[in-house]
């Protein structure tokens, strides 16, 4: 028996997944979206319920300080071996960290960051207080915040463009779901965790979309092919400028908020 919820998710996640074009969409989308508001390197960030690596190790790669941390022991498996890909510069920058996101500033000994990044963590609780407060207890004085989770406000989008009508219908007003790796979920909105950030020091600096265009072609049945490079980077270029512009960021079923901390 093992309390690894992900131990039977972990290759489908971190191998299948960010194979897939909305792997790679996903993380170019998100990096461009970090590159906005994060401190030049080497400045230290801690990515909480960082997985697989996916997300954190391009910037340790870039020249910033990654600390990982991670509950799931397979998981943190996926990450050793992203990690011993890197050039042995950027896996010097890099820390793995087993320990619950919710103790995060316990785990990390009080250690302030530049930045804190915690992506598609949220939406598997069931409340998402606790963890916000620790992320933002965890970022120093000027500190960016980085949160990504699921948008409430779409949660018809899935079931419609599945042609599971009835399911479509009674989304309208949900906000839980059995997501793609078939483990339930649970959707915020902007404004609510906007909220929260306040509460815990933060002030809100904008948000964008993650996912349009692709989850569109996937959910309707369109194969996209990742083998295609050049298309690949064109459909990641159009997700980018979408992510940025209303309304197209507000249909994205994904929403990524980034604020900051104030002085101390």
């Amino acid at each position: 028996m093992t309390d690894d919820t992900w131990a039977s998710l972990a290759d489908q996640f971190a191998d299948k997944a960010y194979a897939s074009v909305k792997g790679y969409v996903r993380t170019y989308v998100m990096h461009h979206q970090l590159l906005e508001h994060l401190p030049p390197p080497p400045a230290s960030v801690l990515d909480v319920g960082g997985g697989a690596g996916h997300q954190s190790f391009p910037l340790a790669r870039a020249g910033y300080d990654v600390t990982l941390l991670d509950s799931s022991p397979a998981m943190l498996d996926k990450a050793r071996q992203n990690l011993a890909r890197l050039p042995a510069e950027a896996q010097r920058r890099v820390t793995l960290l087993p320990a619950d996101g919710e103790h995060a500033e316990e785990a990390t000994g009080g250690r302030r960051f530049a930045a804190v990044l915690c992506h598609g963590v949220l939406g598997y609780l069931n409340d998402p207080r606790p963890l916000v407060t620790q992320l933002c207890r965890c970022a120093a004085a000027d500190g960016v915040v980085s949160i990504m989770t699921g948008n409430a406000k779409t949660m018809a989008v899935r079931p419609a463009l599945e042609r599971r009508w009835d399911d479509a219908l009674a989304a309208f007003d949900a906000r839980t779901e059995i997501g793609v790796l078939g483990v339930p979920g649970r959707a915020d909105t902007v404004e609510e965790l906007s909220q929260l950030m306040q509460n815990g020091g933060v002030v809100p600096l904008g948000w964008y979309g993650v996912w349009l265009f692709v989850d569109w072609l996937e959910f309707s049945g369109a194969e996209l092919d990742p083998s295609d490079a050049k298309q690949v980077a064109a459909t990641a270029a159009v997700e980018l400028e979408a992510s940025r512009r209303d309304p197209y960021r507000q249909l994205s079923r994904v929403f990524h908020l980034v604020g900051r901390k104030g002085p101390n």
